[in-house]
């Protein structure tokens, strides 16, 4: 499995702009490595995720797995899940609907989604729109889109962020328990060292901007 991720970006202007979002920022997540990273508001996490993930790539650097380019010719080298600050379900698609947007329709894929449904304790809503779960069942549902496509990196902005303390709680512990299921390589974007320690096999910290890597741990 392709999950070595080195990471690094010369620097990363906003276009349009002279602001250097990010700058001489180098890291590496090792297999199956959980690494989250902390930083102030306006540190470049978000930038970061989004150049790892292939959603901006206007910047000097480069972006590796396993010493190859992870996005080339339009190409990704890697399965890669993403969890959002927010869950970003289609709204006029059921729950079943939204998780094998990202699967094909074989008779496989729907009983993963099913098996993860029941894990995550969801069992009966696969014909729920998102409009009707709870914002905790949302990001439940938005964690079993990210792994159900048995992702090879996972990225992480924030995702259990304006939830109440026993639903982030419990989100935790789900995502721990995915994760040890698949072991994908993990970068978790989070404001909150004690989240960070509590999840992370290592926890990397961002100056402010423009974000660079300051110390790991």
């Amino acid at each position: 499995m392709k999950t070595r991720l080195e990471v690094n970006i010369r620097r990363k202007i906003f276009p349009g702009t002279d602001v250097v979002a990010v700058e001489e920022l180098m890291l590496t997540a090792l297999p199956g490595e959980f690494v989250a990273i902390v930083g102030p508001s306006g540190a470049g996490k978000s930038t970061l995720l989004n150049i790892v993930a292939g959603l901006d790539r206007e910047m000097d650097g480069d972006v590796q797995i396993d010493g190859q380019p992870l996005h080339a010719h339009g190409l990704i080298s890697a399965r890669i899940g993403f969890v959002f600050q927010e869950p970003r379900l289609m709204p006029w698609l059921t729950v079943m609907d939204n998780l094998m947007l990202v699967l094909d329709k074989s008779t496989d894929s729907v009983e993963r989604v099913r098996h993860l449904l029941r894990e995550v304790g969801l069992a009966d809503i696969e014909q729920s729109f998102p409009n009707q779960l709870s914002g905790g069942m949302q990001r439940r549902v938005s964690l079993v889109r990210a792994f159900v496509m048995r992702p090879e990196l996972l990225l992480m902005d924030e995702p259990f962020l304006s939830l109440d303390a026993p639903t982030a709680a419990r989100l935790r512990r789900l995502l721990l328990t995915l994760w040890g299921e698949l072991h994908p390589t993990v970068l978790f974007v989070t404001h909150h060292l004690r989240e960070a320690l509590a999840l992370a096999d290592r926890v990397l910290f961002l100056s402010s901007s423009p974000g660079r890597v300051e110390v790991g741990s």
